[in-house]
């Protein structure tokens, strides 16, 4: 009897790992799908309030248009704005993974350190994809209230 409990046991932890692997590799392939170079097409907020994204010093509308890169097999990328007016040239490189299939998490890489050195990032969540196009949402907290930040890319190229 004790030997049929610890078998049901062990079947069930089994049954359950293998859900628990199989969703894992579910949502790997899915961000796998956003592997290539992506662009900021639209950003949608409180005009309110003047938003300068991912401590960049740059303003929201130097985000539009930027390029993005994502390589989800190494959970690396970068993006670049590209200068006009106030905007500055810059690209920076990122680390970044994604948690829970709808989390997009990314810190960017400062010259001279690494990704585990890096203990600051951005979450985002991510509102819609297809094969063409996501849009990923960002809260900001700011004097007791949070500003939601929504970004809209579209993909340039799959590499």
């Amino acid at each position: 009897m004790k030997n049929l409990l610890l078998t049901g046991i062990i079947g069930a932890s089994l049954a359950v790992s293998c859900t628990t692997a199989k969703n894992a590799q579910t949502n790997r392939a899915e961000f796998l799908k956003m592997k290539g170079d992506w662009e900021i097409t639209s950003v949608d907020y409180d005009q309110r309030y003047r938003i300068k994204p991912f401590d960049e010093g740059a303003d929201v509308n130097c985000f539009i248009g930027s390029h993005w890169r994502l390589i989800p097999n190494n959970w690396t990328g970068a993006y670049t704005l590209n200068s006009g007016g106030t905007c500055p040239t810059l690209t920076r490189p990122i680390k970044f993974e994604v948690v829970d299939g709808n989390t997009f998490q990314f810190k960017k890489i400062v010259d001279g350190t690494k990704a585990k050195q890096n203990t600051v990032g951005y979450t985002l969540t991510l509102l819609s994809r297809d094969t063409d196009q996501f849009s990923l949402q960002q809260q900001i907290p700011f004097e007791g209230e949070t500003v939601r930040v929504v970004y809209h890319f579209q993909r340039t190229a799959t590499k």
